[in-house]
Formats: structure tokens, C-alpha cells, sequence
């Protein structure tokens, strides 16, 4: 799989780490404790399209916003995350 940096260009998969789902929500800090544990320890496995956390650890040291296919790996959109610096 190679994945398209938008600052380095495309780069093979082993320059990146996965960090997960990028379309989770922090509960509010009052939230009931049964919403925490959700939150920290539940986690979907989509198939299909979906947008997950990707950080350029051996090139440009860039977090990233993946949408991609989780059943064929097709990449469809690559993006810096919003409120990262490079």
C-alpha cells in the first residue's frame, strides 16, 4: 500500500503508524462513567470506508486524515489533521 503525503509525495506504508479512528469524539468531562468506558475501551470494525489517523513517522513527521477502504485498502483521500503542525 502506498500512501500519498501531501508534503512528501507517495511513500510506501511503512513510513506511516495507524493511530485509529478518526471520527471519534471525546465525551465531556461530565459525562456518566459508563460513557468513559465506552469511549476508552470499545472500538468499531468497520468495513468499508473510513476515516482514521495516520502519522508520516519516518518522513515528514505529519499527522494525517486517511479515508480509506477497509476491505480492499483503496485510499481515497489523504489530508493534513486538522490543528497538527508540521
Amino acid at each position: 500500500m502506498r500512501i500519498d503525503c501531501p508534503i512528501c509525495g507517495p511513500r510506501m506504508l511503512e513510513e506511516f503508524f495507524l493511530y485509529g479512528d478518526a471520527t471519534r469524539r471525546r465525551p465531556d468531562a461530565d459525562a456518566p462513567i459508563e460513557t468513559w468506558v465506552d469511549y476508552v475501551y470499545l472500538r468499531d470494525n468497520p468495513a468499508g470506508a473510513h476515516t482514521e489517523y495516520w502519522f508520516h513517522g519516518v518522513g515528514c513527521r505529519t499527522w494525517l486524515k486517511i479515508e480509506r477502504d477497509t476491505v480492499t485498502h483503496a485510499i481515497h483521500s489523504v489530508s493534513p489533521a486538522e490543528g497538527t503542525a508540521r
